[in-house]
């Protein structure tokens, strides 16, 4: 079984037909966006039409006033507004739904308590839930996530190395015991490279940032040994480079350094290769 790939509508201006569209031409199997997204709000029969194409669809749940919660937003304000949208997501029938919920500063054991409720909410909806490591929320600090896991077994994960990559000021390699404690988890990835200093670089194929994409793939590669290992089917991916300061941009001009689109799609083509290698490789 391959890994399903899914079109990132982060920063997408257009229609929600115009992004299935964009995503078939660039070889994805379906698309991933915010629940809140304009083209979503605009054609409530979209989600219908996507399944009847057999487009699936990974919706993104976000609590507390953005991707970067407000401070004063507390954790029973977030576990009301997560309860109301994990309900707007039922009735779509997405795939996946990824959550980026609570805050990172609130001490651990305020954290866990959180994450608790917040499972219990999702595992009410039957939904395929899984929490994101996201910078600025619960699991957004690689050094805290074993007890969380060790406390939560249910808790699944979207995995996006590239917010640790900062906050840590280092790679993320296989060898690391976060990477080592979440990799049973592990069940959908944000294909984003980043870098000791930063949650994107300039293009993953750039030859000075090899070192980058070799660490991100290896960890990649170890969530995907690891699912085959318990039976389960492989991670999905969304290549998600994007705007809103991740991509650099040129001075004086604020121009990007490359085109978000271009990168997506060749990441995506890029992982298929790495999967089928990886197929090979298992069969020789």
């Amino acid at each position: 079984m391959t890994s399903l790939l899914f079109f990132s509508l982060w920063g997408f201006q257009g229609s929600l037909a115009l992004a299935l569209e964009t995503a078939e031409r660039g070889g994805f199997d379906g698309l991933e966006l915010n629940i809140r997204h304009p083209c979503l709000l605009a054609d409530a029969d979209g989600p219908a039409r996507l399944r009847d194409r057999g487009r699936p669809l990974v919706l993104e749940v976000v609590t507390g006033g953005g991707y970067v919660p407000q401070l004063g937003c507390t954790p029973e304000q977030h576990l009301e507004e997560l309860g109301e949208l994990l309900q707007r997501c039922v009735g779509l029938q997405p795939h996946r739904v990824t959550v980026l919920t609570g805050s990172d500063a609130w001490p651990l054991a305020r954290q866990m308590s959180f994450l608790a409720e917040a499972l219990a909410l999702a595992e009410a909806t039957g939904l395929s839930v899984s929490f994101e490591t996201h910078r600025s929320r619960c699991l957004g600090m690689p050094w805290t996530i074993a007890p969380l896991l060790e406390a939560l077994p249910g808790l699944r994960l979207t995995a996006d190395l590239s917010h640790w990559c900062v906050v840590a000021e280092r790679l993320m390699t296989p060898d690391l015991e976060p990477v080592q404690v979440m990799a049973d988890r592990v069940d959908h990835i944000h294909a984003r490279v980043g870098h000791a200093q930063g949650p994107q670089v300039s293009h993953p194929f750039a030859p000075e940032h090899a070192g980058a994409l070799a660490a991100h793939l290896a960890c990649w590669q170890l969530f995907s040994e690891r699912a085959e290992k318990r039976g389960a089917p492989p991670p999905s991916f969304t290549p998600e480079f994007g705007p809103d300061g991740y991509m650099p941009t040129l001075p004086f001009t604020d121009q990007p350094v490359a085109d978000l689109l271009t990168i997506n799609t060749a990441m995506a083509q890029w992982l298929r290769r790495q999967f089928s290698a990886m197929a090979v490789d298992r069969m020789s």
